[in-house]
């Protein structure tokens, strides 16, 4: 053991020890595990609580905090500085470990307990990482100058934190799933732990206990890793009721698909997409009041839509020579391209010759066209705007690129959400559509699933009844066609704003109106 050093005695830099490299590497690992954990904590805020954007600044801000108190308190730890190390990895091996499966059964099992638990977590883990780094330092200050020992210790942490911000959402997500990931994450704190009571064996007075300890740590988490399909399992089953037949996480959502009474069911971040009893109603008026009253479309784009639902109701028309699908998530369109259940629902669409997929943002999608090239019909069927990253497909900006790349005849269908449930954002939509200068034709349809359902026309020229729709709808029929523009008193025009990429003044709106109705 090294004879204790006095503050003001100077420190002469050494070539560094074996000890000094294991604990740079450990602060390697401790940073990218603590970042993981904040990382975890903001995905599943915005799975479960929705708006990416504000659940991900809560999150960091919260978590950045509980790492300043965690530092301030640092300085009370003065003596048996590798035991306190020891024990606080051991305690954000477990607790950061356990957090994204204790989090998703927290939301199956007792909803209203989520929100508290994610912060009361986040606090507690951010206070524990906030407090290892300077004993870290202050280990490795027995050895090592200041000016070296600090551009070391931050030089190791950063590059722990970047390792992660990159593998979180192009591997570990994807591949593991939150659940695993964070239980691997704490097996690693863990072994940073095991790694420290070798290290400092001489130091420790009761290393038997610590190695207990260590074990239990390591147990535990290994039980979980085991059985992270059934923690999945318990929760997912829970929430959804039905039974779980697909469950996907990819780096943009947690895809989970369900078989029950009403056949198989879409939930996109525990949201309901579409239900296979009257997913056809939803479809056919998504996308015949726009293709029929174009009369003999050719080219046709759908932004959304993975599911290839509404591809399969646009393949209707012997007119269409092509059809471009753009969904973000290649996941979605795999796995409904390739799973035969799901093959079965669109009828193999995305199987089509007359099919191209492209896994792109709309928006930036739609910035990059050609400048001549233009469709006939384009159908928007994106999620509604429940965040900032959807919002901004919901722009004045976005409907001014949906101008530029419709024909001259050309129209184009939004959904919109309920004009019942959420008025004003529904005529936000409107409102948003005309003040890029297109023609709004405002429509509605029950659907039992989602309740009344809105959907919003654009073109440049007005939109016409049409004469005849595709022979085999089992929904949609000329007379029941012209019902769906008469808007009754509860579902009327309010006045709205325009929704900007600068305001973005749907999202709130829309957080509004359904969060009235989920708190009844």
């Amino acid at each position: 053991m090294n004879s204790p050093i006095s503050p003001t005695a100077p420190v002469h830099a050494t070539a560094p020890r074996p000890i000094d490299v294991a604990l740079l590497a450990s602060v390697f690992v401790v940073a990218a595990c603590g970042l993981l954990y904040e990382l975890a904590a903001g995905a599943l805020a915005s799975y479960v609580l929705g708006d990416s954007v504000l659940q991900f600044s809560t999150v960091i801000g919260t978590y950045l905090f509980a790492m300043g108190v965690g530092s301030w308190l640092s300085r009370y730890f003065e003596r048996q500085l590798p035991a306190h190390f020891l024990r606080i990895e051991l305690l954000v091996a477990l607790i950061g470990g356990a957090l994204p499966a204790t989090l998703f059964i927290a939301n199956a099992y007792v909803p209203g307990a989520f929100r508290p638990l994610l912060y009361g977590m986040v606090l507690l883990v951010g206070t524990l990482v906030g407090l290892e780094i300077p004993l870290v330092m202050r280990i490795l200050k027995r050895n090592v100058a200041l000016k070296d020992l600090v551009s070391q210790v931050l030089t190791f942490d950063y590059l722990g934190a970047l390792a992660v911000s990159l593998a979180f959402p192009l591997v570990l997500v994807p591949h593991l799933g939150l659940i695993r990931t964070g239980l691997v994450f704490g097996l690693m704190n863990a072994a940073v732990a095991v790694w420290a009571l070798w290290l400092f064996r001489h130091e420790l007075h009761r290393r038997a206990a610590y190695t207990a300890a260590c074990a239990g740590v390591l147990a535990l988490l290994g039980a979980g890793l085991v059985g992270a399909d059934r923690i999945t399992s318990l929760a997912e089953d829970r929430f959804y009721q039905d039974r779980i037949v697909v469950a996907a996480a990819s780096p943009y959502q947690r895809i989970v698909v369900t078989q029950g009474r009403a056949g198989h069911r879409l939930f996109l971040n525990g949201n309901l997409q579409f239900a296979e009893r009257d997913e056809y109603r939803y479809h056919e008026a998504l996308v015949h009041p726009a293709m029929a009253a174009h009369g003999a479309p050719r080219k046709v784009a759908v932004l959304g839509g993975g599911d290839g639902m509404a591809v399969r109701e646009i393949l209707k028309y012997p007119s269409v020579e092509s059809v471009t699908l753009v969904e973000l998530d290649p996941a979605m369109t795999r796995l409904f391209r390739d799973d035969p259940a799901l093959r079965r629902l669109n009828a193999d669409a995305l199987w089509s010759p007359k099919v191209h997929i492209v896994n792109e943002d709309a928006f930036q999608w739609l910035q990059a066209l050609p400048a001549q090239e233009t469709f006939d019909v384009i159908v928007v069927d994106f999620p509604d705007p429940t965040n900032f990253a959807i919002g901004k497909l919901y722009t004045n900006s976005f409907y001014a690129l949906l101008d530029q790349r419709l024909s001259a005849s050309g129209y184009a269908v939004v959904q919109t959400t309920s004009p019942l449930v959420a008025r004003r954002s529904f005529w936000t939509v409107v409102a948003t559509i005309e003040s890029v200068g297109l023609r709004a034709t405002p429509y509605h349809a029950h659907v039992p699933s989602f309740g009344e359902w809105g959907y919003v026309l654009a073109s440049r020229r007005p939109w016409r009844m049409p004469t005849e729709l595709p022979a085999g709808l089992r929904f949609l029929d000329l007379p029941t066609l012209a019902l769906l523009r008469d808007f009754p008193r509860d579902m009327a025009r309010v006045p709205a704003e325009v929704n900007r990429l600068s305001n973005q003044v749907l999202v709130h709106t829309y957080e509004q109106e359904w969060g009235q109705v989920l708190a009844h």
